[in-house]
């Protein structure tokens, strides 16, 4: 009895609708877990991207030596980097067409940032949405895989004139298992979701104070007239 009613046993003798269904939630399973191992590293690196860049910005280094370095660190920077390479490049623009306005500066510089910070955030949420409908989804369809096989084996159990627990229970546990394996593939993906968005939105909340930081630099240059390419953050 223990033998027939292992995991492979079941599994094995389980209908092919739910075999089926059991393969489908393994190979999402899978694919979350390497969803998750990929976002937490990728978020690792943000962060440490981040703060490298946060200590550069406010150790005194000019800004026109920043923005040198963002635009030749361009694929390995992290997103404050570019996001700052985005403000100086669009305040640089506009000071190249002789637009002497702190306003126009100032906005058009934080436009620039703005629309980086959206891309940065939108790459960043990148898998989130999976794992979601992985830690939604998931124990339905075993629960459908779970039901299609109790009604396979009350069909099969129809035809005998004596039905006892032995006859029943195997049925019953092959079922079971497709919602075990479902709730397997959505426990992970659903605390891994919090998790991460937990992490996306404090990087985000970082993204939004540095852009305000930065912008209050700017301003207090352009009203000082002098000239934010040259200035220092540590010197406002």
């Amino acid at each position: 009895m223990n033998q027939d009613l292992s995991i492979l046993q079941l599994v094995l003798g389980a209908s092919w609708v739910v075999q089926a269904v059991m393969l489908l939630l393994v190979a999402v399973s899978v694919a979350s877990w390497a969803a998750i191992f990929r976002k937490l590293f990728a978020l690792g690196r943000i962060k440490s991207l981040n703060d490298n860049f946060e200590k550069e910005f406010w150790s005194g280094t000019s800004l026109n030596d920043l923005f040198a370095a963002a635009a030749q660190n361009a694929r390995v920077a992290g997103p404050m980097e570019r996001i700052f390479a985005s403000g100086m490049r669009e305040y640089q623009k506009l000071r190249e067409r002789r637009i002497q306005d702190a306003g126009t500066l100032l906005d058009g510089a934080r436009r620039a940032m703005r629309a980086s910070y959206q891309r940065e955030l939108d790459t960043v949420e990148t898998n989130l949405s999976f794992l979601a409908s992985v830690g939604s989804v998931s124990p339905y369809v075993g629960l459908f895989g779970t039901v299609w096989g109790i009604m396979h084996a009350f069909t099969g159990l129809a035809a005998l004139q004596t039905v006892t627990l032995a006859t029943v229970a195997p049925g019953i546990a092959e079922a079971l298992v497709a919602t075990a394996i479902g709730l397997f593939a959505a426990i992970p993906a659903v605390v891994a979701y919090n998790r991460f968005a937990r992490d996306i939105d404090r990087v985000a909340i970082k993204l939004e104070t540095f852009i305000e930081e930065f912008s209050n630099i700017l301003q207090r240059n352009l009203g000082a007239q002098s000239h934010p390419a040259s200035a220092t953050p540590s010197g406002h």
